[in-house]
This record gives C-alpha cells, sequence and structure tokens, in this order.
C-alpha cells in the first residue's frame, strides 16, 4: 500500500493534480434562522475556498462542507461562535482519494491481464466510450450510438439508443454524469446499459417495454468535467467553459436550463459550484441535449440520475409550488423506491426537488416537466453522507442493481400510461 502511495503522490506531481490534505467535511445541523444566516455567510466567503456539498439550507436537512485544511480552523471557530451544531463526516479527504487511486490501480492491472471490463470499477471516458462500442457491436440489431453533438472542449457526447425499430416511437431519456465528480452515476450508468442489452429477450419487462419503446441512454453528460475529475481535480462539478471576466472556470449544467434560470438555488458568481452561466442554455452540454430532446418530439419520461443523499425527485426546483401532475408522480416515485429498497434496503425518500432537498433553479427535469414531459424524475444514489462523492468502488455494482429496479418500475409505468 506504500509503494501505490508513493506512485499515486509521484503521478499528482507529474499531472500537477490537486490534492486535499488535510480537508475534511463538516456536517452542518442547522436548528435555526440564526444557523441558516451563518450558513449563507459561509457560502458567500468564496475565498475560504469551502465546498458545499449541498446547496440550499433548511432546518430539514444537513448541509456537508468541504473545508480546506488551510481554512478549518477559521471555519470551526465560526460556527462555535455562532453556535451552528456541526460533526466531522470525512476527516481526511486525501485518504479516501488515496483509496479509491490504489482500487483504479489494482482494478487497471487486473483488466490489462483478464481482458474483461470490471463493472465493479471507476473508468476513465475513453474506457467507458471504448466500453460502448464494443456493447454496440454484441447488440447491433438492439444498440446505436448516437452523437448528439461536441463538448465545449471538442468532446464527442454519446447516448446509447435501445430499440426495436420503428420511427418516431416513444422514449424514455435517461443520463449520468451532469455533475463531473459523481463517480457513481456514470458507474451505474454502465452497468445499466449492460444490464438492458442483457436482459433484453430474457426479462419479460425489458422486452416489453423495448418493444413498444425506445430507450437512450447517456452515461456521460459532462464529458470535459468527468476528464478533469481524473487528471486534475477529482472534486470538480462543473463544465470546463472559459468564463468572460472572471479567471474561475466551468458552469453548473444543472443550474442552465430555461426553466426559473436564474432564481434561488443557483448563484451568479462564476467561481460558485452552483454558478448558473451567463444565459440559459450557455452550455453547449446542455444545449445538445434540449435539441435532441425538442428535435426528437416524443419523449415521454426525463430521468437524471446524480448523487449523493438517498432520493427520488420530481418537480419543481426553483419553486415549491405543487406541478399539476405532484399527487400521480408522487405515487410512482414510491413504489419505484419500494422496488429499489427490496434489495439492499437501502432507505430512500421521495419528493419535490424544492420541498426535499432545497431550492435549485435552472434543473434540467423542470425544463422537461414544463416542456410537456410529465414523468420527470431526478435520483439522488448512494451513500447519505458517510464517503459523499468518494463511494468506494465495492458499492458501484449494488447501487447499480438497486437503481435499475427502481428506474425498471418507473419505465414500466410509462410504458402502461401512454399520454
Amino acid at each position: 500500500m506504500r509503494l501505490y502511495l508513493a506512485v499515486f503522490a509521484l503521478l499528482a506531481a507529474v499531472h500537477c493534480e490537486e490534492l486535499f490534505n488535510g480537508d475534511q467535511v463538516l456536517r452542518i445541523h442547522a436548528e435555526s434562522e440564526d444557523h441558516i444566516q451563518a450558513l449563507k455567510e459561509l457560502e458567500e466567503d468564496v475565498d475560504s475556498g469551502l465546498d458545499f456539498w449541498a446547496h440550499g439550507f433548511s432546518t430539514e436537512r444537513p448541509v456537508d462542507i468541504r473545508v480546506p485544511h488551510t481554512s478549518l480552523n477559521a471555519v470551526k471557530d465560526f460556527l462555535w461562535e455562532n453556535n451552528v451544531p456541526f460533526t466531522v463526516m470525512i476527516n481526511n479527504v486525501q485518504e479516501l482519494l488515496d483509496r479509491e487511486k490504489a482500487e483504479m490501480f489494482n482494478n487497471e492491472d487486473m483488466e490489462r491481464k483478464t481482458k474483461s471490463f470490471n463493472f465493479a470499477a471507476y473508468h476513465d471516458l475513453e474506457t467507458i466510450y471504448a466500453f460502448m462500442d464494443t456493447l454496440v457491436a454484441s447488440h447491433p440489431n438492439l444498440i446505436s450510438k448516437v452523437n448528439i453533438g461536441s463538448s465545449y472542449e471538442n468532446r464527442p457526447m454519446y447516448a446509447l439508443k435501445f430499440s426495436t425499430g420503428g420511427v418516431s416511437r416513444p422514449a424514455i431519456w435517461v443520463d449520468a454524469g451532469i455533475h463531473a465528480r459523481e463517480w457513481v452515476t456514470q458507474a451505474s450508468a454502465v452497468w445499466i446499459a449492460n444490464k438492458i442489452a442483457s436482459d433484453y429477450g430474457v426479462d419479460p419487462s425489458v422486452t416489453s417495454l423495448l418493444g413498444q419503446m425506445d430507450i437512450y441512454l447517456m452515461i456521460v453528460t459532462n464529458p470535459d468535467g468527468y476528464a478533469f475529475t481524473r487528471s486534475s481535480n477529482r472534486m470538480w462539478r462543473k463544465t470546463r467553459s472559459v468564463n468572460v471576466g472572471s479567471s474561475c472556470r466551468g458552469v453548473d449544467p444543472n443550474r442552465n436550463w430555461d426553466a426559473g434560470f436564474g432564481g434561488p438555488g443557483a448563484s451568479k458568481d462564476p467561481c460558485s459550484e452552483s454558478y448558473h452561466g451567463p444565459s440559459a442554455n450557455s452550455e453547449v452540454e446542455v444545449k445538445n441535449v434540449v435539441d435532441l430532446i425538442k428535435g426528437h418530439a416524443n419523449f415521454k419520461s426525463f430521468i437524471s440520475i446524480h448523487s449523493y443523499s438517498q432520493l427520488l425527485m420530481y418537480p419543481y426546483g426553483y419553486t415549491c409550488t405543487d406541478i399539476p401532475d405532484q399527487s400521480e408522480l408522487h405515487a410512482v416515485g414510491t413504489a419505484a423506491i419500494k422496488e429499489l429498497t427490496s434489495l439492499y434496503n437501502t432507505r430512500y425518500q421521495v419528493g419535490s426537488i424544492c420541498k426535499i432537498i432545497y431550492p435549485a433553479s435552472g434543473g434540467s427535469i423542470d425544463w422537461t416537466y414544463n416542456i410537456g414531459i410529465k414523468y420527470s424524475f431526478a435520483f439522488e444514489l448512494r451513500d447519505t453522507g458517510l464517503y459523499g462523492f468518494l463511494l468506494p468502488a465495492n458499492q458501484i455494482i449494488p447501487t447499480a442493481e438497486e437503481t435499475w429496479l427502481g428506474l425498471k418500475n418507473i419505465m414500466g409505468y410509462v410504458r402502461d400510461h401512454p399520454y
């Protein structure tokens, strides 16, 4: 293990990789409006380098913040002075990153020896794209690879289309990895893609679904950001576009959709992790998906996969007003989570984004719901904060398995309720 860590330290130096030695993740428990105001004060202090793993504050849910070691004493003193309760969730972020690197090193070595794809591992973008090509080649009558455009840094953006034929059939959209650092989402989507391919003709529900509808699955929705998490900064969330007049790069692609754009839960500061961008659809990664959805014009469901918190959410995020279909979507979500929980007893909550987690404007499922895609949902996968975005690779397959049960339940409902 020591040898591995020495190798990783050398590689980090060579690639100018950002290190997080001594950084901690604090869990803040706001119990009053004064506590919430103190948190907002912290969030506005961009120079402190605080990384809010959740945005929007209430007394209902804790907030996790990665605090750089250089700011730890000041932040803890601030919280104590304001009587804001907190606990240390992750004592040293770099230790988890080193463990993650060791796992990836061992996996790459094993894959070279066995020449087989390991679904219980985190892979780089090139490996994921190669897997997609292999899957298409193995199932040419079921799967095709759709290039929906290029990213800001000119990487291709691919969606897998599962179809048994027909023109403009009703379809379901599923995407993962819109926030780059949420690695369990891309890894789960890889497993799910293989599962759909393997189960067609075997699982009656999958066979029936694809007999009537198409599925589009985008495994990496933010390819530039994901590549950057692999090469330079594991904690990167945003796109990699240049912001005019600022040294800070990137836009939060899930605050960039034309749904309550620039409202609550999004920042106008380019250095913020929740920066909404100069205008709706300013990010080419968002615009590429928007153009495909509009051009297709027959999507019946839009499902976006995020992590972490173990939630299944429906619109709205930009307002806490109930949508007209609130009761139906809540029932669909509840049934899906019952299926998900049945496998490993993983507990989820169901509700609207605004009410269950926090106000968030410019989100994808709010936009899709507003253009008439009724069955719009967002998953927040494992866990609830023990590892946060650094979920160990041994949880990838269990996470993917249970998520697929929830997804399949929603898809079956959509198939049976064409509106």
